[in-house]
């Protein structure tokens, strides 16, 4: 039989007091579930030998110590999952929550929230420590407090948030004695609270657009179904099916609707991108269509992808972070990759606003496995990194913020949740990508978008967001353009060219043209870039005679030029070529084949043909070099590209000038309705 639980002054604590619920609750403790693999459960828990935490000397300001790291042979696959909220450290082990969906994000609330202080709360019985620990911006470790458990206990411990301004992080290390004496300790619930209430209401209305992934839809589906409390907090789930393959005849539908009930909206509608399928969610929930006019009573509107796997706690932590915020603001999730789910893909994007180029934040890494160098070993985790946006595989939007800035534009797909991040930060409302808020999504390692269909979606759409957004003076923007001609032309890309030129003639014809091209772009697009070779790809590059390289000089590629000299010089080695005729031989049987790693401009720009394998391994394209096609792609490309400079100014006036149209409900009733 169990003692009632008890507070850290061994005071008694009601049953009631539950540390995983309530309006205080910022994030749950949350356990890997029973069959994750090792790499997964590294995201919930830091079991690894070798990274118990040794204090030092005290600071004069604090009860605190700061930390070293010793080896120890403690640790391994040793917990025991009770549940996706309870666990079992057994005796003699050490178990960290200095995890990535574990540990708090200190320096992300000390930046956005109205919170200078956060509570750690466990429910613990047995027999063992709890201590808790900080890190600085820089990620060195400092010793915060700890306590003994016997028996069971209510542990709270109040937390400062101030040495946060720069980034950092809160965790809790569990552990139990060792010898004879030695005791499992339970942790039956935790979590991180604040000090009052969440002001408002958590009212969140799922946003998830879908073409033909009917499988990813049903799981999220269930995955929201499945926690009560998420449940609770959800007002709508609406779904708009874009779709030949429905997610209504999918296995399983029924049984994650049933538990949805009337909380579950499936709009079918023309395949109109992530665009026009995010626009429907926002429309829905501000206007409404049908039965529905009137709209969707909710304080919160999170978009999110639907080829993705969900934590469900980060609905609620996403959710809690915009009711606690400061002000108004977009709360982004990260990405961890779907294909090595111990992988974070990136921690943050921002916007080159000269080049009007999105990249990665500076000083971060993407793709980082969180198995192999843990959130306590990687310091540059620990600095806070502000971002211009969200991608929409996870964004919350708060509805005050939709109602101010209006709908997406309709841009099909690429560049939608940018323009919408920059047009957010205009009119002063901010983004935060938070750790610890995710999901797993396809990364993009295995994709090269700014080649395929979609080349004309990048190259359009950045102009269109650039008119809004972007720099008085497009020359940097249109310097960077016409070298990725150059670069697609090298690389035998004669597809992404044409879609490039297509892209230009399409902004150049200015705003009115965006709604007509919305429901016809795509087709047009995978049209035009079927006329192409590099469009065409093969199942295999053995649907081609083989090259007639050796074994040795099929394995050789030559070394990237270094140095501004040489690569302007395999430049202009490269166009001469390319202005010369080819190997009337090499037009059936490939010079070489070419693995996609190597496929660089410098190595294409010698040779008269290749096949060159896809990003995925999937198939192969075959590729052959057409001087005459060079020649007029090159000056049309440049005709274009002194258009957009000639007229930059108009066409920003034009765009501007439209923006109202383009995201209001005028505008996309004329689709939707």
């Amino acid at each position: 039989m169990t003692t009632a639980p008890t507070d850290q002054r061994g005071h008694q604590v009601p049953e009631t007091a539950d540390p995983t619920t309530g309006e205080t609750l910022l994030q749950r403790v949350i356990l890997p579930r029973p069959a994750d693999p090792t790499a997964v459960r590294a995201l919930y828990l830091d079991e690894r030998p070798g990274t118990t935490l040794a204090p030092v000397d005290p600071l004069p300001d604090e009860k605190s110590r700061s930390l070293s790291l010793t080896v120890s042979t403690a640790g391994g696959r040793r917990t025991r999952i009770e549940g996706r909220t309870s666990a079992t450290v057994p005796a003699s082990t050490e178990v960290s929550f200095g995890s990535y969906f574990n540990a708090f994000a200190a320096g992300y609330w000390r930046a956005w929230s109205t919170l200078t202080t956060v509570e750690l709360r466990l429910d613990l019985e047995g027999s063992g420590r709890v201590d808790v620990y900080r890190t600085k911006a820089d990620g060195s470790h400092i010793f915060v407090g700890g306590e003994t458990v016997r028996g069971r206990r209510r542990v709270g411990m109040e937390l400062d948030l101030r040495p946060f301004s720069d980034g950092g992080w809160y965790w809790f290390d569990l552990t139990t004695d060792g010898g004879t004496d030695g005791a499992d300790l339970t942790l039956h619930g935790g979590g991180w609270h604040a000090p009052h209430d969440a002001p408002g209401r958590a009212a969140v209305v799922v946003g998830m657009p879908t073409f033909n992934r009917p499988d990813d839809c049903v799981a999220t589906l269930t995955a929201l179904g499945s926690d009560p409390q998420v449940l609770a907090a959800v007002t709508a789930v609406v779904l708009p099916d874009q779709g030949t393959r429905k997610v209504r005849d999918e296995a399983g539908y029924e049984q994650a609707a049933a538990v949805l009930g009337d909380r579950l909206r499936i709009v079918d509608q023309p395949n109109l991108g992530g665009s026009g399928g995010y626009a429907r969610v926002m429309y829905e929930v501000l206007h409404g269509t049908g039965p529905h006019a009137g709209g969707i009573d909710c304080e919160q509107i999170l978009y999110m992808d639907d080829d993705i796997l969900l934590e469900p706690d980060s609905v609620l932590r996403a959710v809690a972070f915009s009711r606690f915020a400061r002000e108004p603001m977009l709360v982004g999730g990260q990405m961890l990759s779907l294909q090595a789910r111990s992988q974070l893909s990136t921690m943050g994007e921002v916007v080159d606003r000269n080049l009007f180029l999105w990249h990665s934040a500076p000083r971060t890494e993407n793709h980082h496995d969180l198995a192999s160098q843990t959130l306590r070993q990687t310091p540059w985790l620990h600095r806070r990194v502000d971002v211009d946006y969200n991608a929409w595989w996870m964004c919350l939007i708060p509805r005050r913020v939709a109602e101010d800035l209006g709908l997406p534009l309709p841009l099909f797909i690429k560049g939608d949740d940018m323009e919408y991040g920059l047009r957010a930060r205009s009119a002063g409302y901010r983004t935060a990508t938070v750790p610890g808020i995710a999901i797993w999504h396809m990364s993009f390692i295995e994709k090269n978008d700014s080649a395929d269909w979609q080349a004309y979606f990048h190259y359009r759409n950045r102009l269109v967001a650039a008119a809004l957004h972007g720099p008085d003076d497009p020359s940097a923007l249109l310097r960077e353009s016409f070298k990725r001609t150059l670069r697609h032309l090298m690389l035998m890309e004669y597809s992404a060219v044409a879609l490039q030129i297509k892209g230009f003639t399409d902004f150049l014809a200015g705003p009115e043209a965006l709604f007509p091209k919305l429901p016809i772009a795509l087709d047009e697009v995978r049209a035009l870039r079927a006329e192409y070779d590099d469009g065409r790809p093969l199942d295999s590059a053995t649907e081609v005679p083989h090259a007639e390289l050796d074994a040795l000089g099929s394995q050789l590629f030559p070394d990237p030029p270094v140095g501004k000299a040489k690569v302007a010089l395999g430049l202009a080695r490269g166009v001469l070529r390319n202005l010369r005729a080819p190997d009337p031989a090499l037009r059936d049987r490939p010079q070489r084949n070419v693995p996609w790693s190597d496929a660089q401009w410098f190595v294409l720009a010698g040779l008269d043909s290749a096949t060159v394998s896809t990003p995925d391994g999937r198939g192969a394209t075959f590729r052959r070099r057409d001087p005459q096609m060079f020649r007029r792609m090159v000056a049309e490309s440049f005709r274009l590209h002194r258009a957009v400079a000639t007229d930059w100014q108009a066409l920003r006036g034009r765009y501007r000038a439209a923006q109202p149209t383009l995201t209001g409900r005028d505008g996309w009733k004329q689709i939707f309705e």
